[in-house]
């Protein structure tokens, strides 16, 4: 029977390994994403381009709903969470909805991350409405 001698690495061994690991999926992120992205190139090339844009708006939104909730005081908050965990729902259903005749044809993931990124602009004037007086909590 053969005896297996397991050696200690260093700390920064282990955390320069971590890093690099990361930086490989995150590079592997970025290529199935959008690393392709050509406007007016072949399908999968539009295709990519149109997942780029709709993570653009919804890292936006995510970052948008941040700074409205930070705005709002204690009491208005959980609505405006309640109305936005709604909407992260609604949107994907309204899009598969909306683009359920194209998913299976070459251009069906380009028209339904367009239809996402629509719904993003969208929500984006719903949030900027909770810092006016015309936010759903100062109804009376």
């Amino acid at each position: 029977m053969e005896t297996l001698k397991i050696t200690h690495r260093p700390d920064w061994m282990t955390r320069v390994a971590g890093a690099l690991a990361l930086l490989l999926c995150s590079a592997g992120a970025q290529a199935q994403a959008g690393g392709a992205c050509k406007p007016g190139g072949t399908v999968a090339e539009t295709n990519a381009c149109a997942v780029q844009a709709w993570q653009r708006a919804d890292t936006a939104i995510a970052i948008l709903y941040g700074d409205v909730m930070r705005a709002l005081s204690a009491h208005e908050r959980p609505q405006l969470r309640q109305e936005q965990a709604a909407w992260q729902r609604e949107r994907i259903t309204r899009c598969k909805q909306a683009t359920r005749a194209t998913e299976a044809q070459p251009e069906g993931p380009r028209l339904y991350h367009e239809c996402l990124t629509a719904e993003a602009e969208a929500r984006r004037r719903g949030l900027m409405r909770w810092l006016t007086l015309e936010h759903p909590s100062a109804k009376p």
